[in-house]
């Protein structure tokens, strides 16, 4: 029998897979937990259109996201640190202060989890600090690190 998966089974697919059990499984274990439902021409088609209306929300994902690539490739983001002697600051400057940051000076939301930095931020200066903003899009920020007033 043939089953359209609705959810990831172990030993079976993923889910939206087309795959072939036989009979007393399909009707034992697969229909009755709603793992998957009968592949007739009918649900066929409805799996075709939700895999057509995800593609879709996908490519939008992408290009919103490139279109924030673009922006925050302008952006230069302020940070302010209290420091010592050579320039060397007091602690570091993390994620979570860029990306506050960020939202205060130049409006943007960006997850701190997605701010990636080689190694801390421990000096004044200009950084350039990658964001994972898609799976296939990665942006450049840059980030300026000054003495506190």
């Amino acid at each position: 029998m043939k089953v359209i998966l609705l959810e990831d089974v172990k030993s079976l697919g993923k889910k939206g897979e087309l795959v072939n059990v036989s009979d007393g499984y399909a009707r034992n274990y697969v229909l009755p937990k709603k793992l998957g439902v009968e592949a007739t021409p009918a649900n066929m088609n409805d799996l075709k259109l939700q895999r057509q209306n995800a593609d879709k929300v996908a490519q939008e994902q992408l290009e919103t996201a490139k279109q924030l690539a673009e922006t925050l490739e302008t952006k230069e983001v302020v940070v302010r640190m209290r420091s010592g002697e050579g320039g060397r600051a007091f602690g570091s400057v993390s994620s979570k202060e860029i990306a506050s940051a960020a939202k205060e000076q130049c409006g943007l939301e960006l997850d701190k989890k997605k701010i990636q930095l080689p190694e801390a931020i421990k000096a004044l200066g200009v950084y350039e600090v990658s964001i994972k903003l898609h799976p296939k899009v990665t942006g450049r920020l840059r980030v300026k690190v000054v003495e506190e007033d």
